[in-house]
């Protein structure tokens, strides 16, 4: 699997057929953008959680162009939802199973009527945690004893960034799975509740701007501040590693 360092991050540069389940050895899959990256600055788990992904994939168009401004070299953003199709398309081929922990329990049963109908051969389990910024002990307890009697071969959480990354990097000792990763919004998508932003304005690098026109109030940090400081950061970063 091919790598590439963009301003102090492994990053993933390679094909996402190379992306398959060990049974042997767990495996943990993030993504970093722009917005993560300035949240880190200032979020030590969150960026801790991060470096130690196994996989960190670029979701984003400002990691992209980071690579090759600092580095030269060209590398393809790949999201969430990518990830996320790859690991169901591999785990019908495989008759594998997928937890899904997060989000509200009508957007879980959608995604178990999708799941169903698109994937039938993989066997599928959920779980709606609190909604709430920290959970508490017996919370956490409860969500472990759930994910662990199903046993996934993937483990799919979506609660946002940074909370999702960083209650992963927090338990996933304690959590039986083969392959898990931080997907956040992609639960919307897939359930159909929220509509991903169609492949022209994927294909423009243009994905946040459907988005930002939907939801400004939620999304607005993102991309009117950490957008504008990543870039500032990124100059700075080519600038010093050419002294």
């Amino acid at each position: 699997m091919q790598t590439i360092d963009v301003m102090g991050y492994q990053v993933f540069a390679d094909d996402l057929a190379t992306i398959r389940i060990d049974k042997d050895q767990k495996c943990v899959i993030n993504t970093i953008n722009a917005h993560a990256y300035i949240v880190a600055k200032s979020d030590p788990l969150f960026k801790t959680a991060l470096i130690d992904a196994d996989i960190l994939l670029p979701d984003g168009s400002g990691i992209v162009l980071a690579a090759k401004k600092t580095s030269g070299i060209e590398i393809k953003k790949i999201a969430g939802a990518d990830i996320h199709q790859h690991l169901l398309e591999y785990l019908n081929k495989q008759h594998g199973k997928v937890f899904y922990m997060g989000a509200a329990q009508k957007t879980l049963d959608l995604i178990h009527e999708r799941i169903e109908k698109d994937y039938p051969n993989i066997m599928i389990e959920s779980y709606s945690p609190p909604y709430k910024d920290q959970f508490s002990n017996e919370e956490n307890i409860e969500i472990i004893e759930r994910i662990n009697a199903f046993s996934p071969d993937v483990l799919f959480i979506g609660m946002t960034a940074p909370k999702q990354e960083k209650w992963l990097h927090e338990h996933k000792e304690l959590l039986d799975f083969k392959v898990a990763s931080s997907i956040g919004a992609v639960f919307d998508f897939f359930a159909g509740t929220v509509q991903r932003p169609s492949e022209f304005w994927i294909n423009m690098h243009l994905e946040w701007l459907p988005r930002f026109l939907a939801e400004p109030k939620r999304l607005w940090r993102r991309n009117l501040v950490s957008t504008p400081l990543f870039l500032k950061e990124m100059i700075f970063y080519k600038n010093s590693s050419e002294i």
